[in-house]
């Protein structure tokens, strides 16, 4: 069972844009979300100084969000460090202890779950060149350093970052809350609805040819995903090799079936409800 839980964020230049420090209810960490061009004005927070993982945000030439993860026993030299070796990024988020409490070897060990955790959701590209090495600690630690990554977690989405939430929302495919799609020319499709839009399962297979009727955005977003790799020809139909977030389930349905769609009402689950139904019933 989950609880609520109350978030202090406190806007330190009085702007919206501006450095922003965040702090969770009965919680020893600390975040601190800075603009890059707005780290040259943080000698003024002295716990900055301390022990603490970073990550950097940025986009490529393509708009693909990147991230970079890393440590450091003095945040804010490292950061002023990176303002001069890396370009890419625009904004830092930080994790620090209020209680001082955090070790080397503790983040360390924290660097490389976030890594990990990055790397399994496969949101952002991950502008580390190798993988951090991970700290050896104690059980005890282990299930602290591990309580402290959840908040984290929360933290950086709640910041506006998801590079550690998964696509899926649904952990058992005997969810009800899974939907499937099948349509003539091979298109078969699994999928969920998630706070993101609706996510379409890896393996799941989309038609090979498209109707003439078809939106001419849609053409032009299909070859997308056939240019970026999402979409791989099979011979007789295009499969997803990875799960993909889109931003509708009409979105969906249009690339599965290569013709118009009506996604609510074309995604149904396993008892053979529609998302429609499903969104108003339940």
């Amino acid at each position: 069972m989950k609880f609520g839980k109350t978030i202090k964020i406190f806007l330190i230049d009085g702007e919206s844009n501006g450095r922003m420090s965040c702090e969770l209810s009965n919680w020893s960490g600390k975040a601190y979300k800075i603009p890059r061009i707005k780290i040259k004005d943080c000698s003024d927070r002295n716990d900055l100084n301390s022990t603490g993982v970073y990550l950097l945000f940025g986009k490529d030439e393509i708009g693909k969000e990147q991230v970079y993860i890393g440590e450091a026993e003095s945040i804010l030299v490292r950061l002023n460090q990176q303002l001069i070796k890396k370009d890419f990024w625009n904004e830092a988020i930080i994790f620090i202890s209020k209680d001082e409490n955090l070790n080397k070897a503790h983040i360390k060990y924290i660097e490389n779950r976030l890594h990990e955790l990055a790397i399994i959701a496969n949101r952002y590209l991950i502008e580390n060149s190798i993988i951090p090495t991970k700290s050896s600690i104690s059980e005890s630690d282990k299930a602290e350093m591990e309580e402290f990554i959840e908040n984290i977690k929360m933290l950086v989405n709640t910041l506006g970052h998801k590079v550690f939430d998964e696509k899926r929302e649904v952990k058992t495919k005997e969810s009800k809350n899974i939907f499937y799609l099948k349509s003539t020319r091979n298109a078969e499709g699994q999928g969920e609805p998630t706070s993101d839009g609706f996510v379409v399962f890896k393996n799941s297979k989309a038609s090979l040819t498209t109707v003439k009727s078809i939106s001419p955005n849609f053409l032009v977003f299909r070859q997308k995903l056939i240019n970026d790799g999402v979409l791989v020809n099979k011979g007789e139909y295009l499969e997803f090799i990875d799960d993909y977030i889109f931003s509708s389930p009409s979105s969906a349905a249009v690339i599965i079936t290569g013709r118009n769609s009506n996604g609510p009402l074309e995604w149904k689950n396993s008892s053979g409800k529609s998302l429609k139904e499903f969104e108003v019933n339940e």
